[in-house]
């Protein structure tokens, strides 16, 4: 039997909270609840607010999360927090983005133990922290 709620209240055909996990079926195969709706929580949740293994959604919070602010293990966002990010901001243990903040960290601008950085801001870094410009060569 699947566990479901679905409220009442609906926004453009969407019901405004629908929250539905799945259930093994005769066979012992199981099948993933797909809620969707404003608020969907669930096994493959899709919303605007979205939260589960699988969530899809503005707010995406969930293992594998996919939004404009996603939230997971696996996260794929304009701004994504996570294990392994992926985003403009990325922040995590592994990120890649614009702004990549994390352990191992690839971006324009990265911070982290282990970075690759292609920052326009390296220049003015070396200048304040007195590091050594670096050599010119001089061609003949």
């Amino acid at each position: 039997m699947t566990l479901e709620h679905r409220s009442s209240a609906a926004w453009r055909g969407l019901p405004l909270v629908h929250v539905q996990f799945g259930t093994r079926e005769l066979g012992g195969r199981y099948r993933p609840g797909r809620p969707r709706g404003v608020i969907a929580v669930g096994d493959i949740a899709v919303g605007a607010v979205a939260v589960g293994p699988v969530a899809i959604g503005v707010v995406a919070i969930g293992a594998a999360a996919l939004g404009i602010v996603s939230v997971g293990a696996a996260a794929l966002g304009v701004v994504a927090v996570g294990a392994a990010a992926v985003g403009v901001l990325a922040v995590g243990v592994a990120t890649l983005g614009v702004l990549a903040i994390g352990v191992v960290s690839l971006g324009w601008h990265a911070v982290g133990i282990e970075v690759t950085s292609s920052s326009v801001l390296l220049g003015a870094f070396r200048r304040r922290t007195g590091a050594p410009p670096p050599r010119k060569t001089e061609r003949r």
